[in-house]
């Protein structure tokens, strides 16, 4: 421990990632079995692996099976000549080109299917320069934003790599060597919080997008799908239309053998279609909050201490500084809720050091806010969500709208920033100190990263106050372990309430079908069942797979190769 101006700092601890093989070390030192001995299996902690494996990216995996190369990668005898070529190719929709749309389609594509992938956004090129028109001119572009187009909502905020669904299991592992294999750097494999930036991810998708069509794979941009064709509750096909149109102009209907429904978490109006359809949905458990950001000095400063000068903006020895922070706050009124509602976890989400602040509203009338990082992280701030459980228990005003209570929960929120932050996409802000005090910051607010203008507001009049005050005990109990958080630069913004989806689609676990409806396959971050890039492009594979086996292209077996699915569900902390 250090003391500094009477302040007790902890010294910087650094975590590593080891592969031991346990054969060799017994045979070094056989006493080293009793350390072994104790060793529990934790998903993402200590992993064991029954052999080393030779891990290859998806295409070279599929391709070697096509050549029957398959003993190289540790491929079981049985999955030879398991791809079953056929004269008429099943027809098969993708709607979403996030990570999940991409990797069904990838899948899709290399196992034979005629593959179609429709996005209601723009390639990253466009997508790109709409976003610097939103930037700089308040242009928002609705099917053309932060949050719709090529890549999905992660590629312009941060394009973070880490999970929680087992960083070493071989799915994951084949996600991020596919990665490497569209032009990410190789080093995402090793780093302990690999993240590629929105300027690295932009090329991948470039290259990712080619090898779909050189696959055959047909992609439309600005084709917003408004509607599924139904039949004795099994989907025929689609209703698309142009997304630059309103919904109805100049619409075509296209039949389907099957339709992947790969969204994000921000298609509300894909939700309020399926609720038209009777689709099963239910509510799901999120986070809503705000984002705070600080000098990155001063958070290198309280993670590193002497080893802050070392940083270098990215370029030092010492990579810029993050935290990950996981608080339980305690509610007044405990004794009126269940057992299960008496603490609120409250936790950092989405951590940008070396980031911006940006918009991610989708609507002009609603105020959202997230953060993101190019690759070097090189900006003076760095920010990140603080944000609060939330459950169907919260959305009980909003039962009337069914499973979408937790979607209207959000545009509450999102509504009243908007409000409050006076309009023309400009932030309420609030210095946390003035937080924590249930007062308004009347003085000049410190500098953010945000760049279409910040308010002083009475952000602690804006959520109901079980979350403000699980936001001022957390931050309160967040400065005693990282002394110097609670700042007079440090700004907060909001609002943050799109970290998951609000809702989950309910399908079957062995082939991901909707259990309501017959040819519909609900997969990723929209439908509940991923939170964040590496996650639901796994959802996207291996749903790839399970739709292809159920089509007659496929008769393998994936878990012999990329183990058993672990599905994520419920809301997710980065």
């Amino acid at each position: 421990m250090m003391l500094r101006n009477n302040i007790v700092l902890k010294e910087p601890q650094f975590t590593y990632t080891v592969d031991m093989d346990v054969k060799k070390l017994l045979d070094m030192e056989p006493r080293a079995w009793d350390f072994i001995a104790r060793l529990e299996p934790k998903l993402g902690a200590v992993e064991y692996m029954p052999k080393e494996k030779l891990a290859s990216d998806l295409v070279s995996m599929l391709n070697a099976s096509n050549k029957g190369y398959d003993h190289e990668l540790g491929i079981r005898d049985t999955y030879n000549d398991s791809i079953c070529p056929q004269d008429k190719k099943p027809r098969v929709a993708v709607i979403g080109s996030g990570p999940s749309g991409l990797f069904a389609s990838l899948v899709l594509g290399e196992l034979g299917a005629d593959v179609t992938l429709l996005e209601r956004g723009q390639p990253v090129e466009q997508r790109g320069r709409d976003i610097g028109a939103l930037a700089v001119r308040r242009i928002l572009q609705s099917e053309s934003n932060f949050c719709f187009g090529e890549g999905g909502a992660g590629t312009w905020s941060d394009g973070k790599l880490v999970t929680r669904i087992g960083r070493n299991t071989d799915g994951v592992q084949a996600v991020m060597q596919t990665f490497v294999h569209f032009g990410a750097p190789p080093n995402i494999l090793v780093d302990g919080k690999p993240h590629l930036g929105t300027d690295k991810l932009v090329p991948l998708l470039r290259n990712f997008r080619h090898h779909l069509r050189e696959l055959g794979v047909t992609i439309r941009f600005n084709a917003r799908v408004d509607d599924l064709i139904v039949e004795d509750r099994q989907v025929k096909g689609i209703v698309v239309s142009d997304s630059e149109l309103r919904p109805g102009s100049g619409s075509q209907k296209l039949s389907f053998d099957a339709v992947v429904l790969a969204v994000g978490h921000s298609a509300r109006d894909t939700y309020n279609m399926l609720q038209q359809h009777n689709v099963d949905m239910s509510p799901k458990s999120f986070a809503v909050g705000l984002r705070i950001e600080h000098p990155q000095e001063l958070i290198n400063s309280i993670q590193y201490s002497e080893l802050a000068a070392e940083v270098q903006k990215g370029r030092g020895r010492i990579p810029v500084a993050d935290y990950k922070i996981v608080k339980s706050v305690g509610e007044k009124n405990a004794e009126e809720l269940d057992i299960a509602e008496q603490s609120r976890s409250c936790y950092s989400f989405c951590m940008c050091p070396g980031g911006q602040v940006v918009l991610t509203s989708t609507d002009p009338s609603e105020l959202c806010i997230n953060g993101m990082s190019f690759s070097r992280r090189a900006s003076k701030w760095a920010n990140s969500a603080l944000v609060v459980t939330v459950s169907s228990h919260d959305f009980k005003p909003f039962r009337s709208h069914g499973p979408l209570a937790g979607v209207e929960f959000q545009r509450e929120f999102e509504r009243r920033a908007a409000v409050m932050g006076g309009g023309n996409f400009v932030v309420p802000a609030q210095r946390v100190t003035d937080f924590i005090s249930n007062r308004l910051s009347v003085t000049t607010l410190p500098p953010s990263s945000y760049r279409l203008g910040v308010r002083p507001s009475k952000l602690h009049e804006l959520f109901p106050p079980y979350i403000t005050e699980a936001l001022q005990q957390s931050i309160i109990m967040i400065d005693r372990e990282m002394p110097g958080f609670v700042a007079k630069e440090a700004l907060l913004h909001g609002v943050e309430t799109r970290t998951s989806s609000p809702l989950q689609i309910s399908r079957y676990g062995e082939t991901y079908e909707s259990t309501s409806l017959q040819g519909l396959y609900p997969i990723g971050e929209g439908a509940g069942y991923a939170g964040g890039i590496l996650s639901a492009a796994v959802d996207g594979m291996y749903c790839g797979f399970a739709l292809a086996k159920q089509l007659s292209l496929f008769h393998g077996d994936i878990e012999s190769f990329l183990g058993k699915a672990q599905n994520q569900t419920g809301f997710v902390k980065y």
